[in-house]
């Protein structure tokens, strides 16, 4: 098979064509900051977390459900939902928070001058710390052992989502090459989670951790076909201990209320559009959500 675009020379100067980007073309840019003025809400919570229930969204709220049934009342949090289709990220209020206008975004303000932080992975070592170290080992060996799966993640997810979830499902056109080579090393990132968890319970070692609750999101949802409905192309069931340690964390009552904040699509059961207090949970109402997008 051969791609019409094998011929392509790129030009001696790249410019942008804003209809090449296939599914997010409206929201993609080659430059940052704000594209129109929008303040963000502030709850009652000093914690208040601005996101999506996208892979790198639900680390967080998962890692917050967690903390909160470990009996860390200063994790109660406010979650506001971050239509990123409609361009909420470039508010200026985000960017604010955020100046690399992605999800998820968080403001402590429990401090004497409010802290921000940005990027996942990021955000579950500032909770983990701020929390006493929960979820983070503090013995130097299993502490390195936990952050390397952490960074691990943060490093791959670019391969998983960017490169093979945008060919193989949202380019404007099926092309063999990127989708081939985008597979090769998901497959192979599989294969290194499962003999990985060949070895041990978790990631990190016999103790849940961070590391788990940042891989979680986007493997666990690969290994189960939900992620880009590639199961069974990439065949993820063959993955024996991958499936295993999924299916642990998804039994957890935190990661799964953790799941369903800041989520607006699927089964209306399994969502919560924004969560500004733990009974929301239990009275999701209309009045509780906004539309979904």
């Amino acid at each position: 098979m051969t791609d019409a675009t094998d011929n392509y020379t790129p030009p001696a100067i790249w410019t942008w064509d804003k209809e090449s980007g296939g599914q997010f073309a409206s929201i993609n840019r080659p430059i940052s900051g704000p594209t129109h003025d929008k303040e963000l809400p502030i709850g009652k919570h000093p914690l208040q977390l601005y996101s999506l229930a996208t892979p790198n969204g639900v680390k967080v709220t998962v890692m917050l459900e967690e903390l909160l049934a470990l009996g860390h009342a200063g994790a109660e949090y406010d979650a506001w939902l971050i239509k990123i289709s409609e361009g909420d990220q470039f508010g200026s209020g985000f960017v604010g928070v955020n100046p690399n206008s992605k999800i998820p975004a968080l403001m402590d303000r429990s401090e004497p001058r409010p802290v921000r932080v940005f990027e996942s992975g990021a955000i579950l070592q500032y909770l983990a710390e701020k929390f006493d170290n929960a979820f983070l080992p503090t013995a130097r060996a299993a502490r390195a052992e936990c952050l390397s799966w952490l960074f691990w993640q943060m490093g791959s997810a670019p391969y998983l989502g960017g490169g093979f979830g945008h060919f193989y499902a949202y380019a404007p056109s099926k092309m063999e090459y990127p989708i081939n080579r985008f597979a090769m090393e998901v497959k192979r990132q599989l294969d290194v989670l499962d003999k990985r968890l060949a070895q041990s319970e978790y990631l990190g070692g016999d103790q849940y951790t961070i590391a788990d609750i940042a891989v979680w999101p986007w493997y666990g949802a690969l290994a189960k076909g939900l992620l880009y409905n590639a199961g069974e192309f990439l065949q993820v069931q063959e993955y024996k201990n991958v499936q295993r340690w999924t299916d642990a964390i998804a039994a957890r009552p935190a990661v799964q209320r953790g799941r369903m904040v800041n989520r607006a699509w699927g089964e209306p059961s399994s969502q919560l559009h924004e969560r500004h207090d733990a009974g929301d949970f239990d009275t999701k109402t209309a009045d509780k959500q906004v539309p979904a997008t």
